[in-house]
């Protein structure tokens, strides 16, 4: 017998971990390979976590969560969607665990699942580990800008399909579904019987101010509360919270029971002390994300002028998200040239090609620096390299 499974032994590693180990040790390198603000999460977060483990909460809490916690979230939800009960709601383990477990829930060995890429490569990583057939419909380049092409992706989902993955605003591009889109979306998949797994944890991270709560357009808005759809959210970027690893689902109600029984065994519970933290971070959420949105706001404005001033350089500014994804003219392999700006400049970022083949030649800057002088330098060691 095999001394793995296949589908394990063929999933890529990551080629972001991969350019960041070329760098590890160098005190001087400016590192914007990772999806992180290098801020640490508010006081008051904090707080709320170290007065819960004060007080012993070091017990294990419900699969689905904390009540008090899934009533928050029900609460912070509904006042940007409308109605979301709680019975529609399963705390988790972070984000990315959110995702895993909506793939094991829906997707069996054999089954067909799309993608639209370039995304987040563990979303696409999840299925295969599943054994799904992944199906990729590429976004496509236009001024540094990436668009979907709507006949290409709705050709490919067909009643075969089992599920639509979709990123929106996307990781690493910055492209966002309009409200449209979405409904056109949605209405094809209930005729094909396709669920939708649908990764909005960037929502509140969006700067085109057209929508009236400030956030992305969701598929939450133009679905109902039985629709295939499962969506994804986590604390980690909208409350500067990537280390406590906590997220949420929301799904159809008729789901949730399975899912706490897949929730108890992948990780049991979320810590009751970080399920503390969240709640704290969802009662002042109106002091921290405005702060979060406006900050990421000033760097994305500060970098992406800065970047197209650049010889050689496409990119254009990012509609959502904390990222500018930018083509460098003259260097297609992305691996090897965010290799060299590691080693000859001192400058890490994340290589296109980690998100999708069709990203070869592309790189992804997070801009979410605390400090803009920080991006500033970065762009001067770029334009040096070149």
């Amino acid at each position: 017998k095999p001394f793995l499974r296949q589908t394990v032994l063929d999933v890529e590693e990551s080629r972001i971990r991969e350019v960041a180990n070329a760098g590890l040790g160098r005190s001087d390198v400016l590192a914007f390979w990772f999806g992180e603000s290098d801020e640490v999460t508010p006081q008051v977060v904090r707080q709320a976590a170290i007065d819960s483990i004060n007080q012993g909460e070091t017990f294990y809490a419900h699969n689905l969560g904390m009540p008090e916690l899934r009533q928050a979230v029900s609460t912070y939800m509904s006042t940007l969607h409308g109605p979301i009960g709680v019975e529609r709601l399963a705390i988790t383990s972070g984000g990315v665990n959110a995702l895993m477990l909506a793939v094991q829930a829906l997707v069996d060995a054999g089954d067909e699942v799309v993608a639209v890429t370039p995304v987040w490569p563990n979303l696409t990583a999840q299925a295969r580990v599943m054994g799904a057939d992944l199906k990729c419909v590429s976004l496509k380049p236009q001024g540094g800008q990436w668009v979907l092409d709507m006949d290409a992706l709705l050709a490919a989902i067909t009643p075969r399909t089992r599920l639509l993955i979709v990123n929106s605003p996307n990781n690493p591009t910055g492209w966002t579904l309009s409200r449209q889109e979405q409904a056109t979306v949605i209405a094809h998949c209930r005729q094909t019987g396709t669920w939708i797994l649908a990764d909005e944890v960037y929502e509140r991270l969006y700067y085109a101010g057209d929508t009236a709560n400030g956030a992305a357009p969701s598929f939450l808005d133009v679905a109902e509360p039985d629709d295939r759809l499962v969506v994804v959210h986590s604390f980690s970027k909208s409350f500067l919270m990537t280390g406590w690893r906590l997220g949420w689902l929301v799904m159809p109600s008729a789901m949730t029971h399975a899912m706490g029984k897949l929730i108890e065994f992948n990780t049991s519970c979320a810590s009751v002390f970080t399920q503390r933290a969240g709640i704290a971070a969802l009662q002042h959420t109106d002091q921290i994300t405005p702060q979060v949105v406006a900050h990421l706001q000033q760097c994305r404005d500060t970098l992406v002028p800065l970047l197209q001033a650049v010889p050689g350089v496409e990119v254009a500014p990012a509609r959502g998200g904390m990222y500018a994804f930018f083509k460098l003219a003259g260097h297609p392999d992305s691996v090897a040239t965010a290799k060299r700006l590691v080693v000859e400049a001192g400058l890490g970022l994340a290589p296109g090609e980690a998100f999708a083949s069709e990203a070869q030649g592309w790189l992804r800057w997070c801009f979410a620096s605390q400090d803009l002088s920080r991006l500033t330098q970065g762009v001067a060691r770029l334009k040096a390299w070149l």
